[in-house]
């Protein structure tokens, strides 16, 4: 099957706005105009989406559930996570995950990923060094070793015993449990010169992090052991400790006349304290500043949600239209009245590139839905199509999508692979079977121009694969390379069509190829549109098989669709 289909948050090869019954369209000089048309197809119901969400729910339970929380769990924003969450199916946390790794990779340009490499070699390390009767990646240095790397410089104490406090601590000498202090040099949105303290007061091995220096103290509670220097001189006493506001049961430092509050000379109060315990905890920044704008928009894409799929048609035996349909429903839009004129505009951006990352082509699209306020409710069940037609050599690429609501700020973005087809000369091969809510012919002149037109039909796929029992569905498809009857002119070959619901055959019919109008061996176009008022809403699979009868070859394609 010939096209591909993400339902997805936000387009990024155009720039639309949607309209009805005005459409507007602003463009950049020596752009070609794009038009968007509203589509009678229904909307998800409430207890369609409900289902959808739990089976949603459903799927994550497995290994992508173990990716977001153990493989990543330290390092993922919280917009990216709750991004993830609301991810509809596998394809889609793939094209993620990817990316995901991509906006991180110090050099795109090479092919190893030594942001992704370095990450794993982290948790492999953890778990053979801070392993306590845990995996070591779900200890606290585990956590910052995954996070920020090996610190600078590690003072390690691994049996405790006699301490000699520094002066910031209060002086004296103690004995203390296990614990170790780790020193970065900076840390990028976190500060400089940090000092952080892990201490392990069971004595197992599990090193807790600390933001109070006495947690090591083993002779905290024991009277007259352990005193600090001014406790031993008899200018304080160790019951002050425990009247501490500051959240420690450090002793009072000589230092100066201030509680002693902090375990690094730069945390003198609570606050800071505070804010170094809440920073260290907080996702890693991400590095790469020329992939800022990317990650921003891109974790931010479920706030404007659309459907994409992509078809490819062939032009010569290596030049493919490939046509990129968005849908985008309207109620997903913000409107605005101007002077009792509901005004929506929707930006589209979008590149496509190849996989090694060199631009193919670039567009962008502005378009302006105007809607009288009588007419409101009426459009906002109804979903919009935009369509973009590019004709791309076969081989593997990158369409970058990105779409912006301009009246509420909301942006929808998506990157996915496009894999053009290879069509081989003489070969027996078919274009992506469309299913669309209309198809029409178009006046001579306008052949091959315009909205949703390939060669001389207008043919504009039904994206979200759903029909009433009223309307009429579409099957587009061409055929290339049937081998010629006797005649020399005529295609020798039978279309055979099947529809299946719940596993059961409900219609079968097919045609000879040289009946359909204007055929030939070198192309036959089917184009048909067919009543549905006979069959009974559900889920349903269309099956369209072409055999060669010269030769035998028989190629087949299949689509999904539901009547409602």
């Amino acid at each position: 099957m010939r096209f591909q289909k993400f339902w997805h948050l936000g387009l990024g090869v155009a720039i639309f706005t949607i309209g009805f019954p005005v459409i507007i369209v602003a463009q950049e000089a020596g752009s070609s105009p794009s038009l968007v048309e509203q589509s009678n197809a229904p909307a998800m119901t409430e207890k369609e989406q409900k289902r959808n969400q739990e089976s949603l729910q459903r799927e994550l339970e497995g290994a992508y559930r173990q990716w977001l929380q153990n493989d990543v769990g330290y390092i993922i924003t919280g917009e990216e996570k709750d991004v993830f969450k609301k991810l509809a199916n596998d394809e889609e946390r793939e094209q993620f995950i990817e990316q995901f790794w991509l906006r991180r990779d110090p050099d795109p340009e090479s092919g190893d990923n030594e942001y992704k490499e370095e990450h794993y070699r982290r948790i492999a390390y953890t778990n053979e060094h801070f392993a306590s009767g845990i995996p070591g990646w779900k200890t606290d240095r585990g956590r910052l070793y995954i996070m920020y790397g090996p610190p600078d410089e590690i003072e390690a104490h691994p049996t405790g015993g006699h301490y000699n406090r520094p002066l910031e601590e209060g002086g004296g000498s103690t004995s203390t449990y296990p614990f170790e202090k780790w020193r970065y040099r900076y840390i990028e949105g976190v500060g400089q010169n940090l000092e952080i303290e892990f201490v392990d007061p069971t004595m197992t091995g599990e090193y807790r992090l600390t933001i109070d220096a006495s947690e090591k103290d083993a002779l905290l509670y024991v009277p007259g052991a352990g005193l600090s220097t001014m406790e031993a001189m008899g200018l304080s006493d160790k019951t002050d400790r425990f009247n501490r506001t500051d959240g420690t049961h450090l002793p009072k430092r000589t230092i100066d006349t201030a509680p002693g509050a902090g375990y690094a000379s730069m945390n003198n109060s609570e606050f800071d304290r505070l804010a170094l315990w809440a920073n260290i905890q907080k996702p890693p920044n991400v590095k790469f500043k020329d992939l800022e704008e990317l990650v921003t928009t891109n974790i931010r894409f479920s706030v404007l949600p659309f459907q994409v799929r992509a078809d490819y048609v062939k032009i010569t035996d290596d030049t493919v239209l490939t046509g990129i349909t968005v849908s985008l429903k309207n109620k997903d839009m913000s409107f605005q009245d101007l002077g009792g004129i509901q005004n929506a505009v929707v930006n589209i951006f979008g590149r496509v590139t190849t996989l090694t990352r060199r631009v193919v082509q670039t567009f962008e699209d502005t378009v302006t839905l105007n809607v009288p306020a009588t007419l409101l409710g009426q459009t906002l069940e109804q979903p919009s199509i935009y369509w973009k037609s590019i004709p791309l050599r076969p081989g593997l690429y990158r369409l970058s999508l990105a779409l912006k609501d301009v009246n509420s700020g909301d942006v929808g973005t998506l990157d996915f692979r496009i894999d053009v087809p290879q069509y081989i000369e003489d070969q027996l091969a078919t274009s992506s079977l469309i299913l669309a809510d209309q198809i029409e012919k178009v006046p001579t002149k306008n052949v091959g121009l315009g909205q949703f037109v390939i060669g001389g039909s207008k043919v504009r796929p039904a994206v979200m694969e759903a029909f009433k029992q009223e309307q009429k569905l579409g099957i587009y498809m061409q055929v290339y390379n049937l081998k010629p009857d006797e005649s020399g002119f005529r295609p020798a070959g039978t279309i055979e069509y099947t529809m299946v619901k719940d596993g059961q055959t409900v219609m079968q019919f097919s045609e000879e190829a040289a009946k359909v109008p204007e055929a030939s061996p070198s192309q036959v176009i089917v184009e048909k549109m067919m009543a549905l008022n006979t069959l009974q809403p559900g889920k349903y699979k269309l099956h369209v098989k072409v055999t060669d009868q010269v030769t035998q070859d028989t190629v087949s394609s299949s689509a999904d669709f539901a009547i409602q």
